[in-house]
């Protein structure tokens, strides 16, 4: 397989890549909600679209990577008050809601970058789109598929459908929408319970908060994914990412608004990866198993046997193909790290290795099987990214790397061509494409990376004036022989004693 096939989750089956314009491709995955936290579920997707990122860039393709921040607007509708997250959080945390963002958005940044994941070109956020979000809400109630009332504004789903393939990406039927939310209509301001809201009333103790022809309020969480993506990646882009959680009401949600505010469906390819399991179990509060990324990375949580290194997880994550489901356990972390040592060893084993200079093969069948095994590695990347396989390969190829390294075998068993070959594959899969560092390359930055962390939370400490707080970590780090400076303009440095 030669060229690139990626399954589409809206046509449910693989489809020739072809990007809109030759060279290029816009590339748009839903980034957080910065309301807390990143747990273990944000893992997958981030580390999972790095890979696709990388790998058209492996291709030769000029990728606009584009990752929202939600900042505003991600609320429940279902049954209860429209509440936003972020408001709700700044008001339990006693902070300003963009003070709160920043501490989550800058926990967020950190936590990707110890998973090596490369920043994408552009990370809008919703807050700084609202202009974008209410200009395209007035365009879709022009064309009469919105609605406002007592200062909200609901996308009507039952007109939508009654003329597109309303559901097609998720398996919805409408029909069976309205049938389970019969019992609710009348209790609000909705047409139908299908309906979702493009723009709601703020209440007058919501403190997020921005004007509108329709009164005082805050965007709904769908449109803002639509306003963003195609203000950057234009009205038609190619491939939109995201968790097989937001096909649901997220993506059906953007695909009918945005198709009515351009005149054409947004996506060519919808890519989705499928959902994580903690021993078996969906992760959630009910079940006490939602582990932070700063938890997963110190072991600090009642079901980590120890602290798991941030290439460890990516690792595991990429053993597993992206649209099947992933089990995250003690054992599988730990299984992972062994291999993960084990495939790093023998690529060092490789580079340590002297070249062969004959074009002639001592071992025909030997020199065979490694080239047939990375000219697999391709074709694998080229079917929808089959990480799972190429890694697969990468370690049947590595007991052929140890017995060279230990004289077993000699380099001259196989012939230059295919030595080169050999190297760069381990290169390019594992660095370039899979993303990977050695756990003792990355252990040299550890204390860097915490340290970049711990300033964070200091300077946070300081600016919400808790003296007491920023004094106890200065403290605690000059007890362990970390000495911090503050210099001007509020920076801090450290040396340690």
């Amino acid at each position: 397989m030669s060229e690139l096939y990626i399954y589409n989750s809206y046509t449910r089956q693989k489809e020739k890549f072809e990007p809109i314009t030759p060279g290029h491709v816009g590339l748009y995955v839903c980034g957080p909600t910065v309301s807390g936290e990143s747990h273990l579920g944000h893992a997958r997707p981030y580390v999972t679209f790095d890979v696709v990122n990388r790998y058209l860039q492996h291709l030769g393709y000029k990728v606009r990577y584009v990752r929202n921040i939600t900042d505003a607007g991600h609320f429940e509708e279902e049954g209860r008050e429209a509440e936003d997250k972020v408001g709700k959080k700044a008001l339990l945390e006693k902070l300003e809601p963009m003070e709160l963002v920043h501490k989550y958005t800058s926990l967020f940044h950190w936590a990707m970058n110890r998973f090596n994941c490369i920043e994408p070109s552009i990370e809008p956020t919703a807050t700084g789109h609202i202009i974008e979000q209410i200009s395209m809400i007035e365009d879709i109630i022009a064309k009469g598929y919105a609605y406002e009332v007592n200062g909200s504004v609901y996308f009507d789903v039952k007109k939508y459908a009654a003329s597109h393939d309303y559901g097609k990406l998720s398996g919805r039927v409408l029909d069976d929408l309205l049938e389970t939310t019969r019992q609710l209509d009348g209790q609000d301001e909705k047409r139908d319970k299908a309906d979702f809201a493009l723009w709601k009333k703020a209440a007058p103790e919501h403190i997020m908060r921005w004007k509108s022809p329709w009164g005082v309020g805050f965007p709904g969480w769908h449109i803002e994914c639509s306003a963003m993506s195609s203000k950057y990646l234009g009205e038609r882009f190619d491939i939109h990412g995201g968790g097989m959680d937001l096909q649901f009401p997220h993506h059906e949600s953007e695909i009918a608004q945005s198709t009515i505010a351009h005149g054409c469906a947004p996506v060519n390819y919808w890519m989705h990866n499928n959902m994580i399991t903690i021993n078996g179990k969906k992760m959630g509060k009910s079940y006490n198993n939602v582990i932070k990324l700063t938890e997963l990375f110190s072991g600090d949580h009642p079901i980590l046997e120890q602290a798991y290194h941030p290439m460890v997880i990516r690792f595991n994550i990429l053993q597993s193909h992206y649209r099947s489901t992933l089990d995250f356990s003690n054992e599988s972390l730990q299984a992972s790290e062994k291999a993960l040592k084990r495939l790093w060893e023998a690529y060092e084993a490789l580079k340590g290795l002297t070249a062969p200079t004959g074009q002639e093969a001592g071992d025909a069948a030997l020199d065979q099987k490694i080239r047939q095994a990375v000219a697999e590695c391709a074709d694998f990347m080229n079917d929808d990214l089959n990480t799972a396989k190429v890694l697969a390969n990468l370690f049947d190829l590595a007991p052929v790397i140890n017995s060279m390294k230990g004289g077993i075998i000699g380099t001259d068993a196989i012939s230059a061509e295919t030595f080169s070959l050999l190297s760069n594959a381990f290169k390019v899969y594992l660095e370039d494409i899979m993303g990977l560092q050695a756990l003792q390359q990355a252990n040299d930055e550890k204390l860097e990376a915490v340290m970049e962390l711990v300033i964070q939370m200091r300077k946070e400490a300081r600016n919400r004036k808790d003296f007491e707080a920023s004094d106890k970590i200065r403290n605690m780090l000059a007890s362990a022989g970390i000495m911090l400076k503050d210099e001007k303009g509020g920076e801090m440095s450290y040396t340690i004693q």
